[in-house]
């Protein structure tokens, strides 16, 4: 049966085949995927494959009904140019061949004008497949132009991770489910992580392990919670330090192993002598009895197994936020027990050579980088954020919604309006940044081509296999950029005329890794290391072998670090000797009483899913949580709509008067589409792309505003 537009999933055939893959989206999870392939060539339902360890049958609700996002009537089937103003909405239909010719004739114009750094390919992880997702990489280093500096999801809470620990690794994310005790700390994983659940649960249901979780809300993580702490956002580091005054007062810390494992336990000891529960109360807005009952949970259960989460590290302290968190298990020494240490990502177990992939021989060092969440700044003309050279007048996107999902909004659809600005925009479906481009081309999606994975969250390698046909007018990103390659002059250079699976084949055989056929059949390849390694046993990831409570913030190594070329990120003067609370965050004031975050909601990830008629029905609008107690005293009731605003500007938008917040707290969940709003603007305008120190990051977290009531 052909593929049509008008396709649904109204009546989804009969199930004649099951096809396995993996979830492609921007989550740690990576979940293993069953999916039932009908007769005509059709998905049908979506599940967790029950043979993954990590995955154990589970997945969330939007990607279980992910054939109604693939057959989506408005998916993006021809590629189209703009025939009106930029943004006004009028497009015109044209082949592939005229698209891409005149995509690489805008670029070679560009870099005529401005040299090659004019043309900046700027993508992210809408797919996190390797060969979808980082094949530009190879355009960009064969044709010189300007670097990508990736930093708005991951910097802050890696570099404390790592320059706690060493490594970007942990213990086996399993063993959440033979703890005593697991602590889910900054991240809400029943809305964005549901395997982390999966576990923790089990954890409860075989062993009567009592589940923590310390977050800014009471979100749906915390209402599965045994001991629910909610603190103010950006003061995670006062909690953590209360945490180790506690355990070094009451003897619970464990001096042999810091001794024997850690740079300065003394030194540590007498820094936190002043950190205790009534500081951090003053600060967390927890009472004192909270912080004195979670230490004496964590401190007496050697089983701890601290799940630490993304979230509370997207404040401007972030990076001193997890390296706090993550020194509560050493101070404990919770890593020495199966079912404890502290785990946040699992990056370095995997052995992937992408050099072929992502072009890495001909990287030039002087070729400029351009930091990912300052693209409305380097846009606009920036000469900071342009590192003082010429401007940007070409954009090549993939896998990402810059005009909904980037800081400082404003400031990126003003540079997306810009006249001499062309902007091709690869994509799905027409999002916030394909209205605004030159030319849009359609894309296909996981399940139909070939890509491999890796868990962030788990410990597996898992292929993602084409499973059915795609639409026959959209293209793989593999496509794309193969074709600018030949037509930009340098399809000869390495890496270029590869298929997926021969990418696939050259990640992963160097390493003595099995290649595409061998994962055809095994699905995953589990990279779990030994336990005494994943636990540090054998000595932290330094060389000297131990954990660093004294980080060294500046000449300390981490997976994002900046080029030196780019230099450190933020006030990092400010970064503390030892574990500490600083308020280099957004500090409410007079003028701006409130705290806002932009969490995730639950039937959407990032900006994708806004599409689906489903997510949207069950989000409902966007809205901002006010607590009661501040409603009251501003006369907002529940369902008025309310402007909140900050020097970066302002917008309406709903109120939903709860408790879920405390007072002075404002929550905004979800990347709704612009036009969703009320005045066609996202959250976005609201948030900082200013660097988190000290290796950079984006603080969507941490943002100080105003609010008052408009009308009912």
């Amino acid at each position: 049966m052909p593929y049509t537009k008008g396709m649904n999933i109204a009546a989804p055939p009969r199930s004649v085949s099951v096809g396995h893959t993996v979830c492609p989206h921007d989550c740690p999870s990576a979940c293993a995927l069953d999916v039932d392939i009908g007769a005509d060539g059709r998905i049908g339902r979506v599940r967790g494959s029950a043979d993954n360890s990590y995955t154990a049958g589970v997945i969330c609700a939007k990607v279980a009904r992910y054939a109604e996002r693939l057959y989506h009537p408005d998916r993006l089937m021809v590629p189209k140019r703009r025939k009106g103003a930029k943004g006004a909405g009028e497009w015109q239909e044209i082949s592939w061949e005229a698209a891409l010719d005149e995509t690489a004739e805008a670029f070679l114009k560009a870099e005529q004008r401005h040299g090659s750094e004019a043309v900046w390919p700027y993508y992210y992880a809408g797919t996190m497949g390797q060969v979808q997702r980082d094949s530009i990489d190879r355009l960009r280093h064969a044709k010189k132009y300007s670097g990508f500096f990736d930093s708005i999801c991951t910097n802050p809470a890696w570099t404390g991770y790592v320059l706690g620990t060493g490594a970007l690794r942990g213990p086996d994310p399993r063993e959440m489910a033979v703890a005593d005790c697991v602590v889910i700390w900054g991240t809400n994983p029943v809305t964005t992580q549901v395997n982390v659940m999966t576990h923790a649960v089990k954890a409860r249901k075989d062993r009567g392990a009592k589940i923590v979780v310390i977050d800014i809300y009471d979100n749906p993580t915390m209402k599965q919670a045994d001991m629910a702490l909610i603190v103010r956002p950006g003061t995670d580091a006062a909690l953590a330090c209360a945490v180790m005054h506690i355990a070094f007062r009451d003897g619970h810390a464990d001096r042999a192993y810091m001794e024997k494992y850690a740079d300065d336990p003394a030194g540590l000891e007498a820094h936190m002598k002043t950190r205790t529960p009534e500081w951090a109360s003053a600060i967390t807005g927890l009472s004192v009895g909270e912080i004195e009952a979670f230490a004496r949970l964590v401190g007496t259960t050697k089983k701890t197994f601290f799940r630490l989460g993304y979230g509370f590290t997207r404040q401007r302290n972030g990076a001193v936020a997890m390296h706090a968190a993550v020194s509560v298990a050493t101070v404990l020494g919770s890593w020495q027990y199966e079912g404890g240490g502290a785990f946040h990502n699992n990056g370095a177990i995997y052995r992937l050579d992408k050099s072929t992939l992502m072009g890495t021989s001909m990287v030039d060092p002087d070729i400029r980088m351009l930091d990912q969440s300052q693209i409305g700044r380097v846009l606009t003309g920036d000469a900071e954020a342009l590192r003082h050279r010429g401007p940007v007048t070409a954009l090549l996107i993939q896998n990402t919604n810059p005009a909904n999902i980037a800081p400082e909004q404003r400031l990126v659809k003003r540079g997306f309006l810009r006249d001499d600005l062309f902007t091709v925009v690869h994509e799905q479906f027409m999002t916030d940044t394909a209205e605004l481009a030159d030319l849009v081309l359609p894309a296909t999606m996981f399940v139909e081509h070939d890509d491999l994975y890796k868990g962030g969250g788990h410990n597996h390698i898992l292929l993602g296999p084409k499973l059915v046909e795609p639409p026959p007018t959209v293209r793989t990103n593999l496509f794309v950029i193969e074709e600018l390659a030949k037509r930009l002059g340098v399809a000869d250079r390495p890496g270029f005329g590869l298929t997926e699976r021969e990418h696939i084949d050259l990640m992963l055989k160097p390493n003595g890794l099995p290649g595409y056929e061998e994962l055809s059949e095994d699905r995953w390849i589990d990279c779990q290391p030994p336990f005494r390694e994943a636990h540090y046993l054998d000595g932290f990831g330094h060389a000297d072998g131990k954990f660093r409570f004294r980080p060294d913030w500046v000449n300390g190594n981490a997976p994002n670090r900046p080029p030196e070329k780019m230099g450190l990120q933020g006030p990092v003067a400010s970064l503390p000797e030892f574990p500490d609370h600083v308020d280099l965050i957004e500090v409410a004031d007079e003028a701006h009483p409130f705290r806002l975050a932009t969490s995730p909601a639950r039937n959407y990830l990032n900006s994708t899913f806004s599409e689906t008629p489903t997510s949207r029905q069950k989000e409902g609008r966007p809205e901002v949580m006010v607590n009661p107690s501040d409603a009251a005293r501003l006369g907002i009731a529940d369902g008025d709509i309310v402007r909140i605003g900050n020097t970066r500007g302002s917008l309406r938008i709903h109120a939903r008067v709860t408790d879920a917040v405390k007072a002075g707290v404002l929550v905004a969940e979800g990347l709704w589409p612009n036009r969703a709003h009320l005045d066609g603007e996202g959250i976005n305008i609201l948030t900082g792309a200013d660097s988190v120190a000290p290796f950079g990051g984006a603080a969507v977290h941490d943002n100080r505003v105003w609010i008052e009531r408009i009308s009912a």
